[in-house]
This record gives structure tokens, C-alpha cells and sequence, in this order.
């Protein structure tokens, strides 16, 4: 049974242990009072027509037991009637404030849905020699909107790519998001080094961000026979070769996160990873790595790189997720974007 499920039957259940108590206590002890717990229980997850049922069910029931314990017509159960009055009265103005919360909430995650889903506009599935995957896998429910973005770009200078993650969640976040994609998509075309489309995004972040707000991201540019990564904060991405090597392209020398420059330390240079034929290269952000299972261990991301062999790289893609899912065992608590690159022969 769901904790919903638990929820709306609690009202019932708290109703019946008062009539199974007082009638085993008998007439001597009155559990009246406690009644009122069945619209005060019933405001936590009803609505108000169902806080008011409740209201009326606990009088109806009040009646007989009342009888039972000698106590119709006496000040003790007419102040009794009036607590469950009272209450039900109080639960039901409860219940209809919370409702109304509970749609303005919903109408939020509603707004940065749309938004998000407008600014992760479909990345091309071939873009060059290169044939792309993606996956997005979106929270739990309960959690708020995160700020993990991507893009893949055919420029003049090659194929570009960027994903990141914004620090915080909501629509502040995801504001953030869109800053840093218009500023890349615009960066790409126009910088012809690297290092260069960074600047730019960073340039345009410090005109928006305020505090101690940062982005995590890697942009990254193919060339022959190898790729050029510019690591800013991000999770190091996996490199799978053709002949059955992986490991990590961790960077010779990490750059802060973007929306820090201000903190004055220089840009390191892109570094160069080989990247051929049939090799292929997997983008990811933290809510991959750190999804932990029931028993608080994180998700082993090298360990199912074998996952990523099948001859479709959506698929395989796929199936990682699907992997990924089963490790944490339900929703995962982080949304989790993964972007694979897999490098085709001419």
C-alpha cells in the first residue's frame, strides 16, 4: 500500500480504534475526544468535501457511544460535539488552503517543465562522422526542476558540444540554463578556439549571475582522430575505445566552474583525448555518478560501461538508463542527463 493510499484510509482507521477502545474500556472511561482526530487526519491528504464526511462521520458515531457511556445530554459530550465541530470546521479551512497550495506548486513545476523542455531543444542524431545519443532522465516527482542542460553544434570549425549543471533547482535555475545555451549556441559559431566560446559564456553569466552561483560544464570540440575537452568543474566524461578500453578523460588541469572568473583564475587550455574510428565518448552529469541504491552506494558508472557496445547507440544509451534505474531502485532523486558521442569510419 502507498503512503497515500495510507493517508487517505487514516481517518477510517483513526475513527475505528476510538470505537474499539472506549467499548472495550466500557461506559466508565470516555474516549470521546479523540474523535476528533478522524477530520484532522482527513485534512492532511483529502479535500474539503472529504474533511467534512469525516466531520459528520465522528458526530454520527459520537451519538451511539454516547449512549453507551451514559453521557447523551450531559456538558461532557456536549463540549465533545462541539471540539468535533470545531475541528472539522479547522480541518476543512485547512484542507482548502493546502489544496490551493498544492496547485500553485503544481502550476510551477508546470511553468519550468515548459521552459525546460523549450531551452533542451532535440540535439541532431548524425552530426558529421559522429552519430549522437541522449538521454534525459527527469526526478522524482517531488523534487524541484533541476538546471542540467546540453547542445551539440556543426560550426565552421567542427562539431561543439556543451553540457552542464546548473548549481540549484528551480525556475531560477533554469534561467540560469537558458543564459548559458543562448550564449553558447551563439559562442559556437563565432569563436574560433575553445577557449574563446568559455569566455563568452562566462562573460555573459557574470552580467546575470548574482552570489556564489556557478555552472559546472564541459565544452568540448571533434577533430581528426581526436577531441578537445575544456573541463570546467564537470564530472569527467567516459571514453570507450574500439578495442575494448575505458577510462575516464580526466583533465591534466580543472577549470573553476563557470560564473567563478571573477575569482581571477586564469583559463586552462582545452586537452586533446585521441578519439578514431568506433570510439565513442559519454557526457554525463552528477545525478548519474551520485545516484546511490538502497544500500548508499553510487552508481558504478565504468563498471557498465560494457552497456554502451550495442550497435545502436540509442539503444544502448537506453539501456544504460534502464541499468541506471534498477541500480537506485525507483525515481532517481537528481535529474540525470546523458549525451554518448560514437565516432563512425568515413
Amino acid at each position: 500500500m502507498s503512503s497515500q493510499s495510507v493517508l487517505r484510509a487514516l481517518p477510517f482507521i483513526a475513527i475505528l480504534m476510538v470505537v474499539i477502545v472506549d467499548l472495550i474500556s466500557g461506559p466508565g472511561v470516555g474516549f470521546l475526544p479523540l474523535l476528533t482526530l478522524g477530520p484532522t487526519f482527513a485534512s492532511v491528504a483529502g479535500g474539503v468535501r472529504r474533511t467534512t464526511l469525516v466531520g459528520v462521520l465522528a458526530l454520527v458515531i459520537c451519538l451511539p457511544l454516547a449512549v453507551y457511556d451514559g453521557l447523551l445530554g450531559r456538558p461532557q459530550n456536549n463540549l465533545t460535539i462541539a471540539a468535533i465541530i470545531g475541528v472539522t470546521a479547522a480541518s476543512m479551512l485547512a484542507s482548502r488552503l493546502r489544496n490551493r497550495r498544492e496547485r500553485e506548486l503544481a502550476d510551477v513545476r508546470l511553468v519550468a517543465e515548459a521552459a525546460q523542455r523549450v531551452l533542451l531543444r532535440p540535439v541532431p542524431r548524425r552530426a558529421g562522422d559522429l552519430r549522437v545519443a541522449l538521454s534525459y532522465t527527469s526526478a522524482a516527482a517531488e523534487a524541484q526542476i533541476g538546471g542540467d542542460l546540453y547542445e551539440v553544434v556543426t560550426t565552421p570549425d567542427g562539431v561543439r558540444i556543451l553540457i552542464g549543471d546548473v548549481q540549484g533547482k528551480g525556475l531560477e535555475a533554469v534561467e540560469t540554463a537558458a543564459w548559458v545555451l543562448g550564449a553558447f549556441r551563439e559562442a559556437a559559431y563565432d569563436q574560433s578556439e575553445l577557449a574563446g566560446v568559455v569566455e563568452r559564456v562566462e562573460t555573459s553569466l557574470a552580467r546575470h549571475l548574482s552570489g556564489e552561483k556557478f555552472v559546472t560544464a564541459i565544452v568540448a570540440q571533434v577533430h581528426d582522430g581526436e577531441i578537445s575537452l575544456l573541463n570546467c568543474g564537470h564530472p569527467a566524461p567516459l571514453v570507450l575505445r574500439h578495442d575494448g578500453g575505458v577510462h575516464f578523460a580526466e583533465p591534466q588541469e580543472e577549470a573553476l566552474p563557470l560564473g567563478l572568473g571573477t575569482l581571477g583564475s586564469p583559463r586552462p587550455k582545452p586537452h586533446r583525448v585521441p578519439f578514431g574510428d568506433g570510439d565513442q565518448i559519454l557526457f554525463y552529469t552528477d545525478g548519474v555518478v551520485e545516484a546511490r541504491d538502497r544500500e548508499g552506494r553510487f552508481y558504478p558508472l565504468i563498471e557498465r560501461a560494457h552497456l554502451l557496445r550495442d550497435a545502436d547507440p540509442q539503444a544502448a544509451l537506453d539501456e544504460l538508463r534502464a541499468d541506471l534505474l534498477r541500480h537506485v531502485g525507483g525515481p532517481v532523486p537528481d535529474d540525470a542527463a546523458m549525451l554518448l558521442l560514437r565516432r563512425h569510419p568515413a
